[in-house]
């Protein structure tokens, strides 16, 4: 699998990286896990708020800890919040580093307590400092909140919704992802396997709030290869381990090296976004 250095973080990362909710509520965690890393896999992203992923994920990962990138993140707000969700992530997924510590899912009106005196982004400062984490990093769905963390603080990451659909008719993440580029930030792009907002009917995804592109094999390669065609480092999975699975699938279709949408690809892709009635971000 090809891969790409994370920004400013130094880290060497495979492109398509592992998202920590495929292992929720499974008992074939230690399977996937080293499946994904036999396939090249070597960044893995998890969170608190994905279930009980950082209890099934740790043990999974231990025989190969010394040897992938872990990231976590945090939801709460204040300081002495997040220290807490920290340390309580290092016991669930058993180790006592993180390669990346980020705030998650960042809104805008969470920004004057996250980023104000005894706010989350000082855990953040200070759990660096003390090497408790090697990088921070930022995750949110507005472009206008991932600009305003970037002036509060020297992040190392961005995650952010890279999805060719929002990008293309919303115009969603283009102003975020080239700021974070200025920024020699490592850039992670969610939602590359995303189609639309899901409908009311159950479509067995139900580890994905959105409606992942299961059924159409040329929509999944041009939305993925559009993804990676943007300035990004990687792109995690959706949360379902048959969609890691065809993640995985599309870069050994291309040896590694999924190569960019020609003029082609991008004029097709283009039109097809046109046509989304709803997309899973507005803008």
């Amino acid at each position: 699998m090809e891969q790409r250095i994370l920004g400013k973080t130094g880290l060497k990362v495979g492109i398509f990286a592992f998202g920590g909710i495929v292992v929720k509520d499974t008992k074939d965690a230690d399977r996937i896990v080293a499946e994904a890393v036999d396939n090249g896999v070597n960044y893995f992203d998890v969170a608190p708020s994905y279930g009980n992923s950082e209890e099934t994920l740790g043990p999974a990962l231990k025989p190969y800890r010394s040897k992938i990138y872990l990231a976590c993140k945090t939801g709460k707000k204040t300081k002495n919040e997040a220290f807490q969700e920290l340390e309580n992530s290092f016991k669930l997924l058993k180790t006592d580093y993180f390669d990346v510590y980020q705030l998650h899912g960042v809104r805008p009106e969470d920004l004057d307590t996250i980023i104000g005196p005894g706010g989350a982004i000082e855990a953040l400062k200070e759990a660096k400092q003390k090497g408790l984490v090697r990088n921070i990093g930022i995750t949110t769905h507005f472009d206008e909140v991932a600009l305003k963390l970037m002036e509060a603080a020297d992040f190392d990451t961005l995650l952010f919704p890279i999805n060719w659909a929002c990008w293309l008719k919303n115009g969603l993440g283009q102003s975020a992802l080239k700021e974070a580029n200025k920024r020699n930030m490592g850039c992670i792009a969610i939602k590359g396997l995303a189609n639309r907002a899901k409908e009311p009917k159950e479509d067995g995804y139900e580890k994905c709030w959105y409606r992942p592109i299961f059924d159409d094999p040329v929509l999944a390669d041009l939305a993925l290869r559009f993804t990676w065609s943007q300035a990004v480092h990687s792109a995690v999975s959706p949360g379902d381990v048959r969609m890691l699975q065809l993640g995985i699938s599309l870069v050994k279709k291309y040896n590694g090296n999924p190569p960019p949408l020609t003029p082609a690809e991008l004029e097709e892709l283009t039109k097809r976004a046109r046509s989304v009635e709803n997309t899973i971000f507005a803008s």
